[in-house]
Protein backbone atom coordinates (compact mmCIF):
# COMPACT_ATOMS: atom_id res chain seq x y z
CA UNK A 1 0.00 0.00 0.00
CA UNK A 2 2.82 2.50 0.56
CA UNK A 3 4.14 1.81 -3.36
CA UNK A 4 0.03 2.34 -4.12
CA UNK A 5 0.01 -0.94 -5.53
CA UNK A 6 -3.37 -1.42 -4.41
CA UNK A 7 -4.62 -4.22 -6.71
CA UNK A 8 -1.17 -6.29 -5.24
CA UNK A 9 -2.36 -5.20 -1.88
CA UNK A 10 -5.45 -6.32 -1.84
CA UNK A 11 -4.68 -9.81 -3.22
CA UNK A 12 -2.25 -9.72 -0.78
CA UNK A 13 -4.63 -9.32 2.08
CA UNK A 14 -7.09 -11.24 1.02
CA UNK A 15 -4.90 -14.16 1.14
CA UNK A 16 -3.95 -12.99 4.70
CA UNK A 17 -7.73 -13.09 5.38
CA UNK A 18 -7.86 -16.43 4.43
CA UNK A 19 -5.44 -17.61 6.51
CA UNK A 20 -6.66 -15.70 10.09
CA UNK A 21 -10.46 -15.04 9.56
CA UNK A 22 -10.76 -13.64 12.98
CA UNK A 23 -8.39 -10.58 12.39
CA UNK A 24 -10.04 -7.48 11.69
CA UNK A 25 -7.46 -5.42 10.30
CA UNK A 26 -7.22 -7.05 6.84
CA UNK A 27 -11.00 -6.24 6.35
CA UNK A 28 -10.17 -2.71 7.11
CA UNK A 29 -7.23 -2.63 5.06
CA UNK A 30 -8.99 -4.42 1.83
CA UNK A 31 -12.19 -1.86 2.34
CA UNK A 32 -9.37 1.02 2.33
CA UNK A 33 -7.81 -0.98 -1.31
CA UNK A 34 -10.85 -1.07 -2.95
CA UNK A 35 -11.44 2.87 -1.91
CA UNK A 36 -8.09 3.85 -3.21
CA UNK A 37 -8.77 1.79 -6.59
CA UNK A 38 -11.56 3.37 -6.77
CA UNK A 39 -10.17 6.84 -6.73
CA UNK A 40 -7.67 5.85 -9.00
CA UNK A 41 -9.96 4.05 -11.68
CA UNK A 42 -13.00 6.20 -11.69
CA UNK A 43 -15.89 4.10 -11.30
CA UNK A 44 -17.90 6.07 -14.04
CA UNK A 45 -20.76 3.57 -14.06
CA UNK A 46 -21.25 4.36 -10.55
CA UNK A 47 -21.59 8.26 -11.17
CA UNK A 48 -23.40 8.53 -14.70
CA UNK A 49 -27.12 8.12 -13.55
CA UNK A 50 -26.35 10.46 -10.53
CA UNK A 51 -25.32 12.90 -13.04
CA UNK A 52 -27.97 12.28 -15.24
CA UNK A 53 -30.38 12.87 -13.03
CA UNK A 54 -29.23 15.83 -11.70
CA UNK A 55 -29.14 17.40 -15.54
CA UNK A 56 -32.31 15.60 -16.51
CA UNK A 57 -33.78 18.45 -18.90
CA UNK A 58 -37.13 17.97 -21.58
CA UNK A 59 -36.69 17.61 -24.94
CA UNK A 60 -38.40 20.68 -25.19
CA UNK A 61 -36.90 23.16 -23.12
CA UNK A 62 -33.94 22.58 -25.23
CA UNK A 63 -33.32 25.33 -27.58
CA UNK A 64 -30.63 25.46 -30.10
CA UNK A 65 -29.44 28.42 -31.01
CA UNK A 66 -28.88 28.79 -34.63
CA UNK A 67 -25.92 30.58 -34.81
CA UNK A 68 -24.01 28.17 -32.96
CA UNK A 69 -21.71 25.90 -34.66
CA UNK A 70 -22.08 22.29 -34.41
CA UNK A 71 -20.18 20.66 -31.80
CA UNK A 72 -18.64 17.17 -32.19
CA UNK A 73 -18.48 15.28 -29.07
CA UNK A 74 -15.68 12.74 -29.01
CA UNK A 75 -16.00 10.03 -26.91
CA UNK A 76 -13.73 9.12 -23.98
CA UNK A 77 -11.28 6.70 -25.11
CA UNK A 78 -11.39 3.00 -23.47
CA UNK A 79 -10.42 2.14 -20.17
CA UNK A 80 -7.27 -0.04 -20.17
CA UNK A 81 -7.87 -3.33 -19.07
CA UNK A 82 -4.56 -3.25 -16.94
CA UNK A 83 -2.87 -0.72 -14.75
CA UNK A 84 0.62 0.14 -15.19
CA UNK A 85 3.06 2.36 -13.18
CA UNK A 86 6.89 2.50 -13.38
CA UNK A 87 10.33 3.46 -11.47
CA UNK A 88 13.72 4.00 -12.01
CA UNK A 89 17.26 3.68 -11.84
CA UNK A 90 20.21 5.06 -13.03
CA UNK A 91 20.59 2.41 -15.37
CA UNK A 92 16.89 0.98 -15.92
CA UNK A 93 13.18 2.22 -16.06
CA UNK A 94 10.85 -1.22 -14.64
CA UNK A 95 7.28 -1.46 -15.73
CA UNK A 96 4.91 -2.79 -13.85
CA UNK A 97 1.78 -4.13 -15.44
CA UNK A 98 -0.59 -5.24 -12.78
CA UNK A 99 -2.23 -8.45 -14.98
CA UNK A 100 -2.86 -10.88 -11.92
CA UNK A 101 -3.03 -14.81 -13.08
CA UNK A 102 -1.82 -14.45 -16.57
CA UNK A 103 0.00 -17.45 -18.48
CA UNK A 104 3.70 -16.67 -19.46
CA UNK A 105 2.44 -17.81 -23.25
CA UNK A 106 -0.18 -15.27 -23.29
CA UNK A 107 2.00 -12.24 -22.53
CA UNK A 108 4.52 -10.75 -26.05
CA UNK A 109 6.32 -8.19 -25.08
CA UNK A 110 9.17 -7.07 -28.12
CA UNK A 111 11.83 -3.55 -27.51
CA UNK A 112 12.65 -1.36 -30.21
CA UNK A 113 15.28 1.40 -30.07
CA UNK A 114 12.43 3.64 -28.05
CA UNK A 115 9.22 2.22 -28.25
CA UNK A 116 7.70 -0.63 -26.09
CA UNK A 117 5.04 -3.34 -27.57
CA UNK A 118 3.41 -4.98 -25.16
CA UNK A 119 0.02 -7.63 -25.88
CA UNK A 120 -1.50 -9.63 -23.46
CA UNK A 121 -3.89 -11.88 -24.93
CA UNK A 122 -5.56 -14.48 -21.83
CA UNK A 123 -8.32 -16.78 -22.58
CA UNK A 124 -11.73 -14.99 -21.55
CA UNK A 125 -10.03 -11.97 -20.87
CA UNK A 126 -10.31 -8.19 -22.71
CA UNK A 127 -7.02 -8.15 -24.86
CA UNK A 128 -4.68 -5.34 -23.97
CA UNK A 129 -2.01 -3.77 -26.03
CA UNK A 130 0.61 -0.82 -24.90
CA UNK A 131 2.72 0.70 -26.96
CA UNK A 132 4.14 3.50 -25.52
CA UNK A 133 6.91 5.79 -27.09
CA UNK A 134 9.48 5.57 -24.87
CA UNK A 135 11.08 9.18 -23.19
CA UNK A 136 14.67 7.96 -24.24
CA UNK A 137 16.51 5.26 -26.23
CA UNK A 138 16.46 2.22 -24.76
CA UNK A 139 19.25 -0.94 -25.48
CA UNK A 140 16.56 -3.94 -26.88
CA UNK A 141 19.07 -6.85 -26.89
CA UNK A 142 19.70 -6.04 -22.59
CA UNK A 143 15.82 -5.04 -22.06
CA UNK A 144 13.89 -8.51 -20.09
CA UNK A 145 10.70 -9.20 -18.47
CA UNK A 146 9.13 -11.57 -15.88
CA UNK A 147 5.70 -13.10 -15.98
CA UNK A 148 4.56 -12.78 -11.88
CA UNK A 149 1.39 -14.02 -10.22
CA UNK A 150 -0.03 -10.83 -9.31
CA UNK A 151 1.80 -8.93 -12.82
CA UNK A 152 3.99 -8.23 -15.41
CA UNK A 153 6.97 -6.77 -14.71
CA UNK A 154 9.52 -5.25 -17.61
CA UNK A 155 13.05 -4.10 -17.14
CA UNK A 156 14.18 -1.65 -19.68
CA UNK A 157 18.27 -0.68 -19.99
CA UNK A 158 18.72 3.20 -20.64
CA UNK A 159 21.11 4.06 -23.73
CA UNK A 160 22.05 6.82 -21.02
CA UNK A 161 22.28 7.44 -17.49
CA UNK A 162 19.70 10.36 -17.73
CA UNK A 163 16.68 10.27 -15.43
CA UNK A 164 12.87 10.08 -17.24
CA UNK A 165 10.32 12.35 -16.12
CA UNK A 166 8.18 10.22 -17.57
CA UNK A 167 7.48 6.34 -18.99
CA UNK A 168 6.33 8.25 -22.64
CA UNK A 169 7.87 10.61 -24.76
CA UNK A 170 6.88 14.03 -24.78
CA UNK A 171 7.95 16.96 -27.24
CA UNK A 172 7.02 19.61 -23.96
CA UNK A 173 9.63 17.45 -22.51
CA UNK A 174 13.31 18.27 -23.03
CA UNK A 175 15.77 15.33 -21.89
CA UNK A 176 18.57 17.35 -20.62
CA UNK A 177 18.46 16.01 -16.76
CA UNK A 178 21.40 13.61 -17.00
CA UNK A 179 22.53 11.61 -13.41
CA UNK A 180 25.00 13.42 -11.55
CA UNK A 181 28.45 12.16 -10.79
CA UNK A 182 30.59 14.68 -8.23
CA UNK A 183 33.78 14.87 -8.97
CA UNK A 184 35.83 13.12 -6.39
CA UNK A 185 40.19 13.53 -5.77
CA UNK A 186 41.84 10.01 -5.86
CA UNK A 187 42.17 9.86 -2.37
CA UNK A 188 38.35 10.47 -2.01
CA UNK A 189 37.40 7.49 -4.93
CA UNK A 190 35.32 4.67 -3.29
CA UNK A 191 37.05 1.77 -3.59
CA UNK A 192 35.17 -1.47 -5.43
CA UNK A 193 35.39 -5.43 -5.66
CA UNK A 194 38.98 -6.57 -6.87
CA UNK A 195 40.36 -9.96 -7.16
CA UNK A 196 43.74 -8.56 -6.07
CA UNK A 197 45.06 -9.29 -2.40
CA UNK A 198 43.90 -6.19 -0.28
CA UNK A 199 46.00 -5.02 2.36
CA UNK A 200 44.88 -6.11 6.03
CA UNK A 201 45.85 -3.60 9.03
CA UNK A 202 47.08 -6.18 11.70
CA UNK A 203 48.10 -3.64 13.75
CA UNK A 204 44.79 -2.03 14.10
CA UNK A 205 42.66 -5.61 14.33
CA UNK A 206 45.02 -6.67 17.36
CA UNK A 207 45.06 -3.53 19.54
CA UNK A 208 41.04 -4.14 18.98
CA UNK A 209 41.54 -7.55 20.42
CA UNK A 210 43.61 -6.46 22.89
CA UNK A 211 40.83 -3.87 24.01
CA UNK A 212 37.52 -6.31 23.95
CA UNK A 213 40.36 -8.62 26.31
CA UNK A 214 40.83 -5.92 28.91
CA UNK A 215 37.15 -4.77 28.45
CA UNK A 216 36.37 -8.40 29.59
CA UNK A 217 34.47 -9.19 32.69
CA UNK A 218 35.29 -12.40 34.19
CA UNK A 219 34.53 -14.08 37.76
CA UNK A 220 36.51 -17.29 39.59
CA UNK A 221 39.19 -18.76 38.89
CA UNK A 222 39.41 -17.19 35.05
CA UNK A 223 39.33 -13.78 36.70
CA UNK A 224 42.53 -14.66 39.20
CA UNK A 225 44.54 -15.78 36.39
CA UNK A 226 43.34 -12.62 34.23
CA UNK A 227 44.65 -10.88 37.33
CA UNK A 228 48.31 -12.51 37.38
CA UNK A 229 48.60 -12.38 33.81
CA UNK A 230 48.44 -8.54 33.82
CA UNK A 231 50.75 -8.50 36.61
CA UNK A 232 53.02 -10.72 34.61
CA UNK A 233 52.96 -8.60 31.88
CA UNK A 234 53.99 -5.29 33.05
CA UNK A 235 56.22 -6.43 35.27
CA UNK A 236 60.04 -5.34 35.11
CA UNK A 237 62.96 -8.53 34.73
CA UNK A 238 63.15 -8.71 38.31
CA UNK A 239 59.49 -9.10 39.00
CA UNK A 240 59.06 -11.47 36.24
CA UNK A 241 62.21 -13.71 37.98
CA UNK A 242 60.67 -13.25 41.22
CA UNK A 243 56.95 -14.98 39.84
CA UNK A 244 58.68 -17.93 37.33
CA UNK A 245 61.11 -18.69 40.70
CA UNK A 246 58.58 -19.08 42.82
CA UNK A 247 55.99 -20.43 41.64
CA UNK A 248 58.18 -23.38 40.35
CA UNK A 249 60.00 -23.90 43.59
CA UNK A 250 56.87 -24.09 45.80
CA UNK A 251 55.18 -26.21 43.15
CA UNK A 252 52.39 -23.65 42.52
CA UNK A 253 51.55 -22.66 46.16
CA UNK A 254 53.67 -19.39 46.46
CA UNK A 255 53.68 -16.51 43.79
CA UNK A 256 56.49 -14.07 44.99
CA UNK A 257 57.21 -10.34 43.29
CA UNK A 258 60.22 -9.74 45.72
CA UNK A 259 62.78 -10.91 43.48
CA UNK A 260 65.65 -9.61 46.69
CA UNK A 261 64.07 -11.96 48.70
CA UNK A 262 63.13 -14.71 46.35
CA UNK A 263 66.52 -14.69 44.54
CA UNK A 264 68.32 -15.00 48.06
CA UNK A 265 66.75 -18.55 49.29
CA UNK A 266 64.74 -21.54 47.59
CA UNK A 267 60.88 -20.65 47.86
CA UNK A 268 59.51 -23.23 50.06
CA UNK A 269 56.06 -24.45 48.95
CA UNK A 270 52.74 -23.34 51.55
CA UNK A 271 49.89 -25.16 50.85
CA UNK A 272 46.27 -23.75 51.95
CA UNK A 273 44.90 -24.44 55.29
CA UNK A 274 43.47 -27.83 55.99
CA UNK A 275 46.06 -29.38 53.16
CA UNK A 276 49.60 -29.98 53.46
CA UNK A 277 52.43 -30.87 50.89
CA UNK A 278 53.44 -34.85 49.87
CA UNK A 279 56.10 -35.70 48.04
CA UNK A 280 55.83 -37.49 44.56
CA UNK A 281 57.24 -40.80 44.99
CA UNK A 282 57.58 -42.29 41.50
Amino acid sequence: MKLEEYQTAKSALETGAALAPAESRFSKLIKECEERIAEETGDLSMQMPEALAKNDVPAKEIELDKDQPNLEIEAAPPKPAYRHEFYQKPEEVVVTIFAKGIPHDCVKVDYGEQTLSVAINAPGKEAYHFQPRLFAKIIPEKCRYDVLSTKVEIRLAKSEPIHWTSLEFSREVAITQRVNVPSVSASQRPSYPSSKPQRVDWDKIEAQVKKEEKDEKLDGDAALNKFFQDIYKDADEDTKRAMQKSFVESNGTVLSTNWKEVGAKKVEGSPPDGMEMKKWEY
